[in-house]
């Protein structure tokens, strides 16, 4: 496999960026033309004496504003762990610099709308979870490199990336086109990682745990449910579980993503926005793509459906279920399982119900393992592909359980679990294992979300307590404010990013130019004048409380009845995206 360069110097002048390899024995130097934005190759005594310098930790891609061109560089860097032998990085800072020199150049509208785009860039590169690795592909699972050809090995890391979990795909577009610039950029992936060196009955094993997050359909809880044409889920994620033993080594793959029909759930001031199905759209052709690609990546299919069986989410439980039907592909199966009903009044004993139900099958499906010479033991042939409605907290959940599972049968076969021995009582091991899989979980909702995961007491202590209740309820409000007032922000940021909007340096006006309805700023003043006065009437009350109560119930009325338009047009005052495509959003 083509590596890429480790480390970087950036050497700039007025006119070019120098990025200059510094590994042992390489003389390669990366020129950019800060004018004609041309990328050619120089060697290191062609670099000016004079530049300026900063040592940098790798290319993270090109971008272009309104302002022009941008470089962005990974400028500092901290090691997850090593993987096979190879050193995964978690990048955790950056930085965005200008092509240009200056932005006279723009009209005070385009500054303003740079400045915005500038304000995105930072918002989706301040998302912790990025990783990279300059010497190994963190984009495939352990057994789908297992069958790879000798031609597919001996690619650059970015040709042969799964280009689903490869985030600054779209920044790279110029770089991918020009196979001699590939040493000088990595794929980067965005979602979880961790690597732990564990010991049971003094046999000591790396346990690893990776959450890969699809670029395709990404974006944040409300505004991106359900599929698009191609079939690519809402916040669908593969994560997958790998031990290292004595040369040996064992996954076990699994995935998320939102129910994979025609749906959404806008925001709308509601704390919880009914799910509408669409009406006008044949679900099955992107239902079967969905499907048909997975059963090519991924073997049979289980699917777990988390989702309550009444109320808003019940019509979402029905569609899937009889679209799994209308499939009629015997490598689909279909299980529903009400969580909330199952476990409500904090009878969490009751997933193990699901988890027997569905123990022949996992047992089915196997685990990936090879030896140390590289042979293949035992492939898995299926995946769970569980889901609820943001397939994030009673996923995560889910997925845990079973992961933990696979796990018991794969330390046994390994003889590090003796006979009889249960990874639940390996206490200090346990606790790491509970502990990951809940930082898995707030990972991913962070991601979507905006705030950790729910559940979470669950996942690290096996049960649920009333302080695990009140940090659900905090979180579910930070949510609630996030998800009607700045995840519009957020989405947007999110496309320009991975290339859904592409900015004109040229048009002299954006979306983001446009004007906000009257209402957007009306009401809301309305509202807060009449409520200020309802209250100023009753602390200053007169002699008579005939006369303060009509005013009370005049200021009242008047703020109770804005309140109510507000929330009857609530879509109009949530802060919706205004970059995206309509078909993106629906």
């Amino acid at each position: 496999m083509a590596t890429t360069y480790c480390s970087f110097n950036l050497q700039t002048t007025p006119e070019k960026f120098y990025i200059e390899a510094c590994d042992e024995g390489a003389s390669d130097v990366l020129v950019i033309d800060r004018v004609s934005n041309d990328m050619t190759l120089t060697v290191r005594k062609d670099v000016p004496p004079s530049a300026l310098s900063q040592p940098i930790c790798g290319i993270l891609g090109t971008i272009r504003l309104m302002a022009g061109m941008y470089l962005i560089i990974v400028t500092k860097k901290s090691k997850v762990g090593d993987l096979l032998g190879h050193t995964v990085w978690k990048a955790t800072d950056f930085q965005v610099i200008s092509y240009k020199k200056t932005i006279l150049h723009l009209t005070e509208s385009q500054m303003q709308n740079n400045k915005t785009f500038l304000s995105m860039l930072h918002g989706v590169l301040t998302t912790d979870g990025f990783y990279f690795s300059t010497d190994y592909d963190l984009t495939h699972s352990l057994q789908r490199l297992a069958y790879t050809s000798p031609e597919f090995q001996g690619m650059s890391l970015l040709e042969r990336a799964d280009q689903r979990f490869v985030w600054n795909r779209h920044l790279l577009r110029e770089f991918i086109a020009q196979p001699e610039l590939h040493r000088f950029v990595y794929p980067i992936l965005h979602g979880f990682m961790t690597m732990t060196t564990c010991c049971i009955n003094g046999k000591i094993f790396e346990w690893i745990l990776i959450s890969r997050r699809s670029c395709y359909r990404a974006g944040v809880r409300y505004y991106v449910r359900g599929i698009d044409s191609e079939g690519y889920a809402a916040n669908f994620v593969e994560t997958e579980q790998i031990i290292q033993y004595s040369g040996f080594k064992a996954s076990f793959v699994q995935t998320r993503g939102s129910i994979p029909f025609y749906w959404s759930q806008r925001p709308n001031l509601m704390y919880k926005p009914t799910p509408q199905i669409s009406r006008t759209i044949n679900h099955l052709d992107g239902f079967q793509r969905h499907f048909d690609s997975q059963i090519a990546l991924y073997g049979k299919q289980v699917i777990l459906n988390l989702v309550n069986q009444k109320g808003c989410e019940k019509p979402l439980e029905q569609a899937f279920s009889e679209m799994v039907s209308n499939l009629a592909n015997g490598m689909v199966r279909y299980i529903a399982f009400d969580f909330h009903k199952e476990c409500s009044r904090m009878r969490w004993d009751r997933l193990q119900i699901l988890v027997d139900a569905v123990s022949a099958m996992q047992d089915e499906f196997g685990y990936f393992m090879v030896d140390p010479e590289g042979k293949v033991l035992m492939q898995q042939d299926g995946t769970f592909r569980s889901n609820c409605m943001d397939c994030l907290d009673r996923t995560n959940v889910i997925q845990s359980l079973l992961a933990r599972r696979s796990l018991q049968f794969q330390l046994q076969s390994l003889g590090v679990l003796h006979a009889g021995q249960r990874i639940e009582e390996q206490t200090d091991f346990e606790k790491m294992y509970k502990n990951a899989w809940a930082d898995n979980a707030n990972a991913c909702a962070k991601q979507y979300a905006g705030t950790g995961a729910l559940k979470t007491d669950f996942t690290r202590t096996g049960k649920r307590t009333q302080w695990g209740l009140v940090m659900d309820g905090w979180n579910s409000l930070i949510r609630y404010i996030k998800n009607n007032f700045s995840d519009g922000f957020r989405q947007d940021s999110i496309d320009l990013f991975l290339g859904n909007y592409a900015v004109d340096e040229m048009d002299l006006a954006t979306p983001l130019d446009e004007a906000r309805d009257w209402k957007f700023l009306t009401l809301p003043i309305i509202m807060l004048v009449a409520f200020s006065m309802c209250v100023v009437c009753f602390l200053m009350a007169g002699d008579t409380w005939t006369e303060t109560l009509a005013y009370v119930l005049f200021w009242g009325t008047a703020s109770v009845g804005t309140a109510a338009v507000i929330l009857f047009n609530g879509q109009e005052f949530v802060d919706a995206p205004k970059l995206v495509q309509k078909e993106q959003m629906d």
